[in-house]
């Protein structure tokens, strides 16, 4: 049996098919096709080729938004890192502007504390009310959450952003593995790029996993989750931690942006992941403030913790370093901070540079 007939067996016992009537497969008739099968190319070039999709949801203080409508988009971290605070804050932002909003409570955060936080950060009680604005659900099972898509996707109603907060919680409730990539193949389809099809920008959370080498590659399991966002993968990196009656901060790094549009207005330092913004809350008995400032040069090092005595010690090196392995060797240095403090010591234009833009040694 091939990967696609196991996804299609899969998908039919997730919806209560036959399995073996889940994929029609017989050819069609008189040896025609449907056009409807395919893009129509030639519609595409005989009009105005659209231009690329641009973020429209959470808008930094520079006027450039963070997150894709119609899209699948990822947030990322640490536990209490402030995941949800920012999602939280793309939806109170977005029925801010008018907008509606579903959000998938699979995590547990309960209603008495998503609702109490978007009336904390001003999202107005006619809104949270009418649920042709603001739809919340904590899906009970499989069934609940995929007749909660189907309404969604099939139905005149149909949100501009929807939270799944998270994925890590979304599959077990399917019956699925987290590490099986036909598993996630099947979540996806069944869940994240329905209400991205149907115009909603999808922001779903994600977790670390806790090997320190492997967060550097992004959310726990199946690399299959990394080729299914559309739209922006987004590291979220503690600043300062957040707390009740005080708010915290956090930097946002861009691990993938399919379109650019994102990364084309992020400084680009020559690290791994761009700065997308330095995202804060404001937390008072009044109200929770929250924004995005513009990133600023310099931002990366502090988001990958490149300490400036790191920064120091190497430009202090005399020869210059030239490799992670020289660096590794002479400090004694673990490889991690090796690459990161090489890489960063070298895009702040260092005068002792003699092997600046050489390829980098990583054995």
């Amino acid at each position: 049996m091939t990967a696609t007939d196991r996804i299609a067996r899969q998908v039919a016992i997730l919806n209560g098919d036959d399995p073996q009537h889940a994929l029609p497969v017989t050819a069609p008739q008189g040896g025609k096709r449907g056009n409807a099968l395919y893009a129509d190319v030639g519609a595409l070039l005989d009009g105005t080729i659209p231009e690329a999709p641009k973020p429209t949801l959470l808008y930094r203080s520079d006027g450039n938004a963070l997150f894709y409508e119609g899209e699948v988009n990822v947030i990322f971290g640490d536990p209490e890192s402030g995941k949800t605070f920012l999602a939280e804050a793309a939806a109170a932002a977005a029925m801010k502007a008018g907008k509606n909003v579903l959000f998938l409570d699979l995590d547990h955060n309960g209603i008495n504390a998503t609702v109490a936080r978007f009336l904390d950060m001003d999202v107005h009680e006619d809104v949270l009310r009418n649920q042709e604005r603001f739809r919340y659900v904590e899906p009970e099972d499989r069934l609940h959450l995929l007749a909660v898509v189907e309404n969604t996707t099939s139905h005149d109603w149909a949100p501009h952003l929807a939270i799944v907060d998270s994925i890590g919680e979304l599959l077990p409730l399917l019956g699925l593995s987290s590490n099986s990539p036909d598993d996630f193949t099947i979540a996806h389809g069944n869940v994240l790029k329905p209400l991205a099809v149907a115009g909603a920008g999808v922001i779903a959370i994600d977790h670390l996993p806790k090997n320190a080498e492997n967060k550097l590659n992004g959310p726990t399991g199946t690399a299959a989750k990394r080729r299914a966002i559309g739209g922006v993968a987004m590291r979220v990196v503690v600043k300062e931690p957040f707390t009740p009656g005080k708010g915290g901060s956090a930097y946002l790094t861009v691990n993938k942006d399919r379109h650019g549009g994102l990364r084309r207005v992020c400084p680009t330092e020559g690290g791994r992941e761009s700065v997308a913004g330095l995202f804060i809350i404001e937390d008072s008995p009044e109200a929770i403030r929250f924004s995005v400032m513009a990133p600023e040069l310099g931002d990366a090092a502090k988001a990958e913790n490149v300490s400036t005595d790191d920064l120091a010690t190497l430009d202090s090196l005399d020869p210059p370093p030239s490799s992670v392995r020289d660096v590794r060797e002479r400090l004694r240095w673990r490889n991690q901070r090796a690459a990161d403090a090489l890489r960063h010591w070298r895009s702040n234009g260092s005068q002792a540079l003699p092997g600046n833009g050489n390829q980098e040694v990583l054995s």
